[in-house]
C-alpha cells in the first residue's frame, strides 16, 4: 500500500495527491491520500494513525515550496528548532518532533541517486537535506519515526507551468514509481530486514 499525504488545505501539493489518486501508480498498488492538519499536534496524531492501522508500505509527503520552479526531493528530517507556530497559534513540546529521538533522521530512500536518475529523464527535479524546519519538515520526521524512515517527502511549486496538475501528476507518478522501484531493491536486499517491520507489505 502506498500514501501520499499533504499538508495544506488548498494547494498544488492536494490537487496532485487526488490526481495520483485517480492516476495509480502501478498494478497491485494501492494509492491512499490524507490530509493532514497545519497544526503540530494533529498532524502527529493523525501520522500515528497511519502508521498502527494503514501500515504503508511507504508514505509519501507532498507539500508546496512558495518560489519553488521546481520539484525538490528530500532526504532528511530534523528533530530540533521548530519554533514557528502552526495555525493553532503553537508549537510543539521543547521545539521537537520526539523527545530524546535522533537529531535528525534520513530516509531509506537514495534521494540523490534517484534525482540524479530523474533528471537523466529530463523531469525538473533537485535534491535537498533541509524541509524547512516547519510542518513539512515536523511531518517527515514523525513519518521517518514512526515509519522506520520508509517515507519521502517530495516539495512541488505552489505556482507556475509545473504546478498544473496536467504537468504536475504525470511527473510526480514518474518520480513516485521510481522510489517504489528503489524500495524494491531495498527489499531483496541483505541488509532489508534491519529497514522494514516484519508488518510491511
Amino acid at each position: 500500500r502506498f500514501g501520499p499525504f499533504r499538508q495544506y488545505l488548498v494547494n498544488s501539493s492536494w490537487e496532485a495527491a487526488k490526481g495520483l489518486k485517480k492516476a495509480g501508480l502501478r498494478e497491485g498498488s494501492e494509492v491512499c491520500i490524507v490530509e493532514i492538519p497545519v497544526s503540530y499536534s494533529k498532524a502527529q496524531q493523525v501520522l500515528a494513525e497511519i502508521w498502527h492501522t494503514v501500515k504503508p508500505k511507504v508514505a509519501v509527503h507532498l507539500g508546496i515550496a512558495p518560489g519553488a520552479k521546481c520539484i525538490i526531493l528530500e532526504q532528511t528530517a530534523k528533530n530540533h528548532g521548530y519554533k514557528e507556530r502552526d495555525v493553532c497559534g503553537s508549537c510543539p513540546a521543547n521545539n521537537c518532533c520526539v523527545e530524546g529521538g535522533a537529531d535528525q533522521l534520513d530516509s531509506i530512500i537514495g534521494m540523490r541517486s534517484l534525482a540524479k536518475h530523474l533528471k537523466g529523464l529530463g523531469l525538473d527535479v533537485i535534491y535537498s537535506r533541509d524541509a524547512g524546519r516547519y510542518l513539512c519538515d515536523f511531518v517527515y520526521y514523525c513519518s521517518l519515526h514512526y515509519g522506520q524512515r520508509r517515507a519521502a517527502f517530495i516539495h512541488v511549486p505552489a505556482s507556475g507551468n509545473l504546478a498544473r496538475p496536467e504537468i504536475l501528476v504525470p511527473q510526480l507518478q514518474a518520480i513516485i514509481q521510481a522510489l517504489l522501484r528503489q524500495m524494491d531493491t531495498l527489499r531483496t536486499s541483505p541488509t532489508a530486514s534491519e529497514c522494514q517491520p516484519a508488518s510491511a507489505t
